[in-house]
């Protein structure tokens, strides 16, 4: 099933896998909530993946967020509580225990068609990478968002990836398109006490890897578009508490260095301080700020407590 010839193989003449991308059993996964229609897209391009995963699992809360893909063979959908780091870790619990990698995507990701191969170079290059990013040369999350017709036109008049992999350590993934070495996080789950989106669980997770001594690196090989689809996001407030909460959480927990949680919540805090005057349509920036405030104010007294945003 993975070594079918594609179209991106074709235009790039290259028809052979390094030997992790043939031998390796793969299981995809996409936490989703509200999003069946641009989710099914989404798959959509899984299946012209010039390696593909043995196995796509869709954890959702209800029937309708998997829409039409139940019923699809090689797909299983499970149901569960909602929330970003619930969703994955209730996943990942239904991974067999013979595979190999683990790839978890955002329901908004759109994956250049090589994606998965590119992830398994650069596990092959190296057995101390636990976790592959990729690069995502369009993001509608640091704007109003894209269509899927969008990404999908920004997707088709992307160059194939480059010749030559470039691999750079990084203090952690980005969340909507992550690559794990199986046997690298086994045992290690996501933060749940990060609710609702899970602001920064995706660098908790990599600050993890990082402590067990793996490496986690960012290729340039491996594209995608985010569409960045803002149907739903948590509300302003509750993100903005997450903003200023869940960083000096994870210090406490060392998966965040001191210097790098300062910095990320300074710029949050002055972003939407500047921007709340007159704010984008598509960003509650004042209920952010307002959040902001809330969690600076429990960090003086003394209270780390990232599931407050849930209450907001």
């Amino acid at each position: 099933m993975k070594s079918n010839v594609c179209p991106w193989e074709i235009l790039s003449g290259e028809t052979s896998e390094p030997s992790l991308a043939k031998e390796a059993k793969i299981c995809l996964i996409f936490p989703t909530r509200g999003r069946a229609a641009v989710l099914e897209r989404v798959v959509a391009l899984v299946d012209l993946q010039t390696v593909k995963p043995d196995l796509i699992i869709v954890s959702c809360v209800t029937d309708e967020d998997a829409g039409d893909l139940a019923n699809r063979p090689g797909i299983l959908v499970i149901k569960g509580p909602p929330g970003s780091s619930v969703q994955r870790n209730h996943a990942l619990s239904y991974v067999p225990a013979d595979f190999d990698v683990v790839i978890i995507l955002d329901d908004d990701f759109l994956m250049h068609g090589r994606w998965t191969a590119e992830a398994l170079k650069a596990f092959d290059s190296d057995p101390a990478i636990a976790c592959v990013t990729g690069t995502v040369f369009a993001d509608g999350a640091r704007g109003p968002g894209y269509s899927v017709e969008e990404g999908l036109a920004i997707l088709e008049k992307t160059s194939d990836p480059p010749q030559s992999m470039n691999v750079v350590s990084t203090g952690g993934p980005y969340g909507c398109n992550m690559a794990f070495r199986a046997s690298s996080i086994a045992g290690l789950r996501f933060d749940e006490r990060l609710v609702l989106y899970g602001w920064q669980e995706d660098r908790d997770f990599g600050g993890q890897i990082w402590n067990l001594g793996y490496r986690v690196v960012r290729i340039n090989t491996a594209l995608g578009v985010h569409l960045g689809v803002k149907a739903g996001r948590v509300s302003g407030r509750k993100l903005g508490y997450s903003q200023v909460i869940n960083p000096l959480y994870l210090v406490r927990k060392k998966t965040m260095p001191l210097r790098d949680a300062v910095d990320h919540i300074l710029r949050n805090v002055a972003s939407n301080v500047v921007r709340s005057i007159s704010p984008e349509p598509w960003i509650d920036r004042r209920g952010r700020l307002g959040g902001n405030l809330i969690g600076l104010w429990d960090f003086v007294r003394g209270r780390l407590t990232p599931e407050r945003a849930a209450k907001l």
